[in-house]
């Protein structure tokens, strides 16, 4: 059995079945680790909630802030932005179905595999936040999202505010800083807080802020994360074992698998790419 970690999707699912294919993938022996973000800016997104969601037990997939923006969009409230492209999905006749799976899915995943203490999430972790309570604040997200406040959650789920962390924190202030870390994070301060507004590549940090990854943490565990393309799979400088799987397929990069057993990298093109 091996364990795959796969960076977002974005709905490109012609490269999601050429990635499997490369890796030999049967998921009755093999199992999938998927960082979120399985839906938007591509043109297969239907398709991609589809081939995962019959996947099954061998596929684990986190929230990443694509997927709840579709979940905001279908059941909070929200609108479709210019440049969204979850129509199909929102039109399909199994729509229902698979927006409860979709909500139902974690932000957190963590197993033992090849010795190491494993994390995956979309965005990162915060330095200061042990696994356990990563955990443990995932799980209160959760509840939330599949209980009969989902509805109300998704409804006041955006904002930037409180962008620092405190353990005191409740209501949907916490629920909100659970999401953003989880999902948004990229450039951090010392105390951890988080910057919403610099989202390119690592050249783009604030005066004051550097990626989450640069920070050191009290243990050695590994981390899997997706959602920042424009470091195309490399976390310079990390002090931690950070390992980014977004490699940017639905900008014209590579869709890309991280064997967890072996560490080895296999990557298909994007299809984007080769029409250029």
């Amino acid at each position: 059995m091996t364990t795959y970690a796969i960076g977002d999707l974005q709905g490109c699912h012609a490269e999601f079945v050429e990635l499997l294919e490369a890796l030999d993938f049967d998921p009755r022996r093999d199992r999938l680790w998927l960082a979120g973000d399985l839906v938007n800016r591509g043109p297969g997104s239907l398709d991609c909630l589809r081939e995962v969601e019959a996947l099954g037990d061998a596929a684990l997939t986190v929230l990443g802030n694509h997927d709840l923006h579709l979940l905001a969009v279908a059941r909070g409230g929200a609108r479709l932005n210019r440049k969204d492209t979850l129509d199909a999905i929102l039109a399909a006749p199994d729509r229902e179905r698979l927006l409860d799976w979709l909500q139902a899915r974690p932000l957190t995943v963590r197993e033992t595999l090849a010795g190491r203490d494993t994390l995956m999430t979309h965005a990162g972790l915060l330095p200061r936040w042990s696994l356990a309570w990563a955990e443990a604040l995932g799980v209160e997200v959760e509840a939330v999202l599949s209980g009969e406040r989902g509805g109300a959650f998704l409804e006041r789920m955006y904002g930037n505010a409180p962008a620092l962390w405190r353990d005191d924190l409740d209501g949907i202030d916490r629920l909100r800083a659970i999401v953003n870390v989880f999902t948004r994070m990229r450039f951090i301060d010392a105390e951890g807080r988080l910057d919403f507004a610099a989202k390119e590549g690592l050249d783009s940090a604030p005066a004051g802020y550097a990626p989450w990854f640069r920070f050191p943490r009290d243990d050695d565990a590994r981390l899997i994360f997706g959602h920042w393309a424009a470091l195309q799979g490399e976390t310079p400088g990390s002090r931690v074992d950070a390992q980014a799987l977004d490699t940017g397929c639905v900008w014209g990069g590579s869709l890309t698998a991280l064997d967890l057993e072996s560490g080895e990298r296999i990557s298909v093109p994007s299809h984007r790419r080769r029409a250029c």
